[in-house]
C-alpha cells in the first residue's frame, strides 16, 4: 500500500475529481490505487451490464483466485453474462464466455462446470431446475447485485475501501490556499495584493520590473488560512514557525488510522449453478489484525488484511462467545494492602504482577495468584542532600506524601513512581523480588500528578506532568531533562503519548478541562480544545493505538467518557450510564480493543466500545468506594479494583483464573531471591559483589533432588501434525499473540500452525490440549524461500517476524524474502547474494529497520520502506550467528562465528565494545563457533550459548556473571531460550534431551529425556535443533527436530511447573501424536 500521506492526497484527489465532475477519471484513479471501491458506480456498471467494465474495476481490488469471497464474485458475474447470451439465443458467445471466463472455475468444482456446460445443449436453460424462476436480465442484474454487494462487505481485501474519509469539502483547495499564505508570509517584500498566477513554482513577490506584478483583485486562490480542527499540526516536521499564532490543522495529516471496521463473513459463500441465495450473516470477523505500516511504499498491490482459507466461522476473531465471559466478573483474590491504592498496574508480560501506590506513599508489588506481597517499600527520598530547597521545605511543612501514578515501562524492566510532592522515583526491576533504585528526579514544584512511558527518540524516556503547569520529558537513562513543555493555565492532570508511524507526541490536560498536543520540540502546543463539559480527563489509547477515549468529571460530579475522531478533534461517541453526581474525579480504562471500563457509583461500569449505552455493572461483592480505581492486565482477563478498607480486589475471567492457577505455584519459586540478590529495593549488595560470588560459580551444585521426566505419563507434549514433506527444522518461534508457531526447515519451507478458539481452548492460544491446524493456502504455494547452488550443509537458514505477526523477513541462503503471513503470499525479495544473510532481527522502535547479519562477518542496517542500506557495521571476522537489540540500553548486539560479541550504538550504528567468549578450562575454541544470544526481559542481562555453555552477561559493563558448562562426556548443546518471563532457560541437546535451568543461578531444575517424547526406536541422529518458548505462557515451549517433527511440551497441569512427580505404573500418558 502506499505511505499514510500518499493515501491521504489520493483521497483528496478523487474528491477534487468528483467536485470539478471528472468521473471516468476519479473511476480510473479508485481502480488503480486501489484505496476506494465506488459501490454506486460499481452498481451501475452491473445495471448497465457492462461486464468488461465491471471486471476491469473489480481489477483494482481484488483476482479470482485471491479467496473465496473474490471467487464468487466473479463467477457470479460471469455467469450471469453467459445466461444472457444463452438467453439472448447468441450460441457463440455463450461459448466464449464459457471457454474463456468460466473454465477457470473447472479446477474448482468440476461437476459445476459440465452442468454449465450442459446448458448449451438445452433449447432454454429454464428447463434446469435450478435456473427455472430465471425471469429477464434487468430482474436477474438485481437480484444479483444483491448478492454481490454482500459478498463485497464480507471479503477482507475490500475492508476499508467501502467507505470514503469525512472529508471537509474543497479540502485540496484549502491546503493549497495555506500552503501559498505561508509561502506568501515568507515574502521579503510582501505585496498587499499579490498576484499568483501558477502553482508549479513557490511565490514570491517580484519587484515592479518584473513583469508579472501586475495585481489580482479578485484573486480566487489567496485566501485567509482557515483554522480547521483536528489533532496534529500539518507543520510537525516543518522548519518554520509562523510569527502570528500557527495554523491549527490535524495531527492526523501526518498519522493516518484505519478505521476499524467489523465484516460480516457470509455462509454459503462457494460457487454454484443456482441464482444468489441472499446468504445470512453468520459471524462478524475482525480479521487478524492490521498490517504494519512497513514496506507500504514497496508493496504498492497487497492488501492490509487478509483472511486465513479455509477458516470456519468458529475459528474467527468474530466469535460469538457470550460477551459477558469476555469481562472479569468472579472476585478471585482480595489483597490487604495495609492503605487506601490510589494507582494500580499489571506487568505487561508477567500478567498476575501488580504494582500499587498508595495514599500514604507506600509502594507494592504483588502476586496477586498467590496473593503474596513481593516488594513493600514506604516513601523516602533517597538522596536528601542533592534535593532541592523547595522539596526540603515542603516535606519539613508537611512530610505526608502519597502515590499520584504508578506504572511500569513497556517492556516491565522498570517502574516510574510519581508522588505529590515534587519527584519521581524509577526503579528497576530483575524479576522475583528483586526491586533497585534507579534514579530519583526532582521534576516540578508541587504534585507530580502523572508519569508515562515513551521513545521519541529511540530511547527510553518518561513524562511528568504537575502542579506547576508544565509537562517534562526525561531519559531514563541519565536523568537529563530532554523537553519542557508549557501552555496550560492550571494544573496538569495527566499525560497520555502515543506515535503513529514515526511521528511521536503527547497529550495533556489540565485541571480546568484543557486538552493540549505536543510534538517533541520547542514550538508549543498543536492543540488546545475543551474536554467534554471542561471536565478533569484522562485520555488513553486502545490497545491497538487505533483509537483515543477520554473519561473524567466536572466540578459538578458530572462525568463524561467519549471516544474522539482524531481526524476532525471531535466526539465521535459518548458514553451512557454515569451516575448523575460522581465522587471524585471517575477513572477508567480499556481493554482488547472492545470494551471500556470505569469506577463509578461504588462499582464498576463496562461498555462495548462500539455501543454508547452501558453494558454491564459489578460491585465486586460490595465494599467499593464511590470512584475505585481501576486497571486491566495486558490480556484483559485480570481487573484490579480499589476497595475499602485498604484493600484491593482482582476480578477474573475464566482466563484469568486459569492464568492464576498457572502462576501460583511457579510465584512461589520465581518470588525467592538468589543467594545473591538483595531482598529489600535498594539493598547493599552490589553487581561487584555477585561478580565475586559468581566467577567462580561453573555449574553450581543444585540445592534438592533434580526432577527428571522419563515417562509421557510425567508431563503433557504434543506433536504437531504435517503433511507436507519438510527437511529439519532450523528455525522455531511462537506468533507473537501466542495462538501460533512458525518453523523454518532446512529445505525452506515455512510451516505455520495455529491453535482453533474452541470449548476447550476458549483463549485460541497454544496448548497441548487442542490439536492445531497446518496452515495451507487454497493455492497449495507454501512460503518458499529462494534458494542458491550448493552444499546444504552451507546453508544457514533464518527469520524475523514483525510485532503484529503480520509479515515475516526470511533467507536460506538466497535472497531475503517478504511474506504476508496472512495470504503466504511473497511481497519482496531484495539482497541478493553474496554476501548471504545468517540473520535477520527487527528494530524494537521501527519496523521498517531490520538488522541484517551477513555470512562476510558485516551486518547491514537495512531501511525497508526506503529500500537502503543506512549502514553498514564491520567489526566480526567470521560469519554474524545472531543479532538481539536492547531499547533500554539502545544498543545491538552481535555474535559471530569468530567467539565475538560485540557491542553497537543505535543512535550512530558505531561499535562502543566487544569481547570473546570465555572458553571453559578444557575446552577448545573450535567448540565456540556457533553462538546464539537474547536479551532476559529486564533489557540489560544477556544469555550467550554455545554448544559447550550457558552464560548470563551483565550488558552495562559486558561482564559474564553466571556460566553452566557441560560435562566431559556431555552431549553439546544446540539451542537455548529464555522462557516468557526470564525466570526459566530452556535448553536442548544433541542427544535428545531438554534441560530447564533457573534463569536467576543456572541451576538445573528439571530434565526431560528423550525416552519421554519420541517412540521407541528412533533413530539416535533425531535431536531438538530449536527451542521457542510460548510469549505469555511462562511454562511452555516448542522444539523443532532433525526429522522435521515440532513438539509442544507443558508440565502435568495439576503441577502447572516444571517439577513433576514420579511417573505411576499404570499411569496415563499425555503425550499426544497427531
Amino acid at each position: 500500500m502506499t505511505t499514510s500521506l500518499s493515501r491521504d492526497l489520493i483521497f483528496l484527489i478523487l474528491q477534487f475529481l468528483d467536485e470539478e465532475k471528472f468521473k471516468e477519471t476519479s473511476h480510473i484513479l479508485e481502480q488503480e490505487s486501489g484505496l476506494f471501491f465506488s459501490m454506486k458506480h460499481f452498481e451501475d456498471l452491473i445495471i448497465g451490464g457492462k461486464w468488461n467494465e465491471v471486471e476491469q474495476y473489480l481489477s483494482g481490488f481484488t483476482r479470482v483466485d485471491d479467496n473465496r469471497f473474490s471467487m464468487k464474485i466473479f463467477f457470479e458475474i460471469r455467469k450471469q453474462k453467459y445466461l444472457e447470451a444463452l438467453d439472448k439465443l447468441d450460441r457463440a458467445k455463450a461459448v466464449d464466455i464459457l471457454t474463456k471466463d468460466l473454465k477457470v472455475f473447472s479446477s474448482f468444482n468440476e461437476d459445476l462446470f459440465k452442468e454449465i456446460t450442459h446448458l448449451l445443449t438445452l433449447d432454454n436453460f429454464r428447463e434446469n431446475e435450478l435456473l427455472s424462476t430465471y425471469r429477464d436480465a434487468k430482474t436477474a442484474r438485481t437480484i444479483m447485485l444483491i448478492e454481490l454487494k454482500k459478498l463485497i462487505e464480507a471479503n477482507p481485501l475490500f475492508r476499508d475501501k467501502l467507505q470514503f474519509p469525512n472529508i471537509k469539502s474543497s479540502r485540496l483547495r484549502m491546503l493549497i490556499n495555506q500552503s501559498l499564505n505561508w509561502q506568501h508570509s515568507l515574502c521579503a517584500n510582501p505585496r498587499q495584493n499579490p498576484d499568483i498566477r501558477t502553482l508549479l513554482v513557490d511565490h514570491s513577490c517580484r519587484n515592479s520590473n518584473d513583469p508579472y506584478t501586475q495585481l489580482a483583485t479578485n484573486n480566487q486562490l489567496l485566501v485567509s488560512a482557515q483554522k480547521t480542527e483536528g489533532f496534529l499540526p500539518m507543520c510537525a516536521n516543518g522548519p518554520f514557525q509562523l510569527a502570528s499564532p500557527p495554523v491549527q490543522t490535524p495531527l492526523n495529516a501526518w498519522v493516518s488510522t484505519p478505521s476499524s471496521m467489523s465484516h460480516p463473513v457470509v455462509s454459503g459463500a462457494g460457487v454454484g449453478l443456482g441464482g444468489p441465495m441472499n446468504p445470512s450473516v453468520a459471524a462478524v470477523s475482525k480479521g487478524l489484525g492490521d498490517s504494519s505500516n512497513m514496506l507500504k511504499t514497496r508493496l504498492s498491490a497487497v492488501p492490509d488484511r487478509m483472511m486465513l482459507p479455509a477458516m470456519s466461522p468458529s475459528q474467527s476473531n468474530g466469535l460469538q462467545f457470550n460477551m459477558a465471559e469476555e469481562l472479569p466478573k468472579t472476585v478471585a483474590r482480595t489483597l490487604n494492602q495495609g492503605s487506601a491504592p490510589t494507582s494500580m498496574d499489571f506487568h505487561p508480560i508477567q500478567q498476575t504482577l501488580l504494582l500499587a501506590g498508595t495514599n500514604i506513599g507506600e509502594i507494592s508489588l504483588w502476586e496477586v495468584s498467590a496473593r503474596e506481597k513481593l516488594v513493600s517499600r514506604n516513601f523516602q527520598v533517597w538522596d536528601i542532600g542533592a534535593s532541592s530547597m523547595t522539596l526540603k521545605a515542603a516535606l519539613i511543612k508537611d512530610p505526608s506524601v502519597s502515590v499520584r501514578r504508578i506504572l511500569w515501562s513497556p517492556d516491565g524492566s522498570l517502574f516510574g513512581v510519581a508522588y505529590s510532592k515534587h519527584i519521581v522515583q524509577l526503579y528497576t526491576y530483575f524479576g522475583g523480588n528483586d526491586v533497585r533504585q534507579h534514579l530519583e528526579i526532582d521534576t516540578h514544584i508541587g504534585a507530580v500528578n502523572d508519569l508515562a512511558f515513551c521513545n521519541p527518540t529511540k530511547q527510553l524516556s518518561v513524562v511528568t506532568c504537575g502542579d506547576d503547569k508544565t509537562i517534562k520529558v526525561w531519559d531514563v537513562a541519565t536523568g537529563t531533562k530532554l523537553y519542557t513543555f508549557e501552555g496550560h493555565e492550571a494544573a496538569v492532570h495527566s499525560v497520555c503519548p502515543h506515535y503513529k508511524e514515526n511521528v511521536h507526541f503527547v497529550f495533556s490536560t489540565s485541571v480546568d478541562g484543557k486538552i493540549k498536543a505536543w510534538l517533541y520540540d520547542t514550538m508549543g502546543s498543536r492543540v488546545d480544545y475543551y474536554a467534554p463539559g471542561h471536565s478533569c480527563v484522562t485520555m488513553a489509547y486502545s490497545a491497538d493505538g487505533k483509537r483515543l477515549f477520554s473519561c473524567g468529571t466536572t466540578k459538578e460530579g458530572e462525568s463524561h467518557m467519549v471516544e474522539w475522531n482524531e481526524n476532525e478533534g471531535t466526539v465521535k461517541r459518548t458514553y451512557q450510564g454515569f451516575t448523575k453526581r460522581s465522587l471524585g474525579v471517575v477513572q477508567f480504562d480499556t481493554t482488547k480493543n472492545r470494551f471500556l471500563a470505569a469506577g463509578d457509583d461504588y462499582s464498576v461500569k463496562f461498555w462495548d466500545m462500539e455501543n454508547c449505552v452501558l453494558l454491564t455493572t459489578i460491585d465486586a461483592e460490595g465494599g467499593l468506594p464511590a470512584s475505585p480505581s481501576i486497571r486491566f492486565n495486558k490480556d484483559g482477563s485480570l481487573l484490579a479494583v480499589s476497595a475499602n478498607d485498604n484493600k484491593i480486589k482482582i476480578l477474573a475471567t475464566v482466563d484469568g483464573l486459569r492464568l492464576m492457577r498457572t502462576y501460583e505455584t511457579h510465584s512461589h519459586i520465581a518470588s525467592r531471591p538468589p543467594s545473591d540478590a538483595p531482598a529489600k529495593i535498594g539493598g547493599s549488595k552490589t553487581l561487584e559483589d555477585i561478580k565475586a560470588r559468581s566467577a567462580g560459580e561453573v555449574n553450581p551444585k543444585k540445592a534438592g533432588k533434580l526432577a527428571e521426566i522419563s515417562s509421557p505419563a510425567q508431563f503433557r507434549s504434543l506433536k504437531l501434525s504435517t503433511h507436507v514433506k519438510a527437511d529439519k527444522i532450523s528455525r522455531l518461534i511462537y506468533t507473537n499473540s501466542g495462538n501460533a508457531i512458525l518453523a523454518l526447515a532446512f529445505n525452506a519451507i515455512h510451516l505455520l500452525w495455529k491453535w482453533p478458539r474452541s470449548d476447550l481452548n476458549l483463549s485460541g492460544k497454544a496448548t497441548t490440549k487442542v490439536t492445531p491446524q497446518l496452515v495451507q493456502p487454497t493455492s497449495g504455494i507454501l512460503m518458499t524461500n529462494d534458494l542458491i547452488d550448493g552444499s546444504p550443509d552451507e546453508i544457514v537458514p533464518c527469520f524475523a517476524l514483525s510485532k503484529n505477526d503480520s509479515y515475516i523477513m526470511s533467507a536460506s541462503g538466497g535472497k531475503i524474502s517478504l511474506f504476508n503471513m496472512m495470504t503466504f503470499k511473497t511481497m519482496a525479495t531484495f539482497m541478493s547474494p553474496p554476501p548471504v544473510a545468517t540473520y535477520l532481527a527487527f528494530h524494537p522502535q521501527d519496523n521498517n529497520i531490520i538488522a541484517i547479519g551477513m555470512e562476510d562477518s558485516t551486518i547491514y542496517i537495512y531501511n525497508v520502506r526506503l529500500d537502503e542500506v543506512k549502514s553498514k557495521l564491520k567489526g566480526h571476522s567470521k560469519r554474524i550467528t545472531c543479532l538481539a537489540f536492547s531499547h533500554l540500553l539502545s544498543i545491538l548486539v552481535s555474535s559471530g562465528a569468530d567467539a565475538q560479541i560485540i557491542v553497537w550504538d543505535l543512535n550512530h550504528w558505531e561499535r562502543q565494545k566487544g569481547c570473546f567468549l570465555q572458553t571453559p578450562a578444557g575446552r577448545t575454541a573450535a567448540a565456540r563457533s556457533d553462538i546464539q544470544i537474547q536479551f532476559q526481559q529486564d533489557q540489560i542481562h544477556l544469555l550467550v550459548v554455545n554448544e559447550t555453555q550457558l552464560a548470563i552477561y551483565d550488558m552495562r559493563k559486558l561482564e559474564c556473571i553466571k556460566q553452566w558448562t557441560i560435562g566431559e562426556a556431555s552431549a553439546p548443546i544446540s539451542h537455548a531460550t529464555f522462557s516468557c518471563d526470564s525466570q526459566l532457560v530452556y535448553s536442548c541437546f544433541l542427544d535428545g534431551t531438554v534441560h530447564i535451568f533457573s534463569a536467576s543461578n543456572l541451576q538445573l531444575q528439571c530434565q526431560i529425556n528423550r525416552t519421554a517424547y519420541l517412540p521407541s526406536g528412533i533413530s539416535s541422529t533425531v535431536y531438538p535443533l530449536v527451542v521457542a518458548a510460548h510469549p505469555q505462557e511462562p511454562n511452555q515451549f516448542a522444539v523443532g527436530l532433525m526429522d522435521g517433527s515440532v513438539y509442544l511440551f507443558e508440565p502435568l497441569e495439576s503441577e502447572s511447573k516444571w517439577e513433576v512427580p514420579q511417573a505411576t505404573e499404570n499411569g496415563s500418558a499425555s503425550r499426544s501424536e497427531v
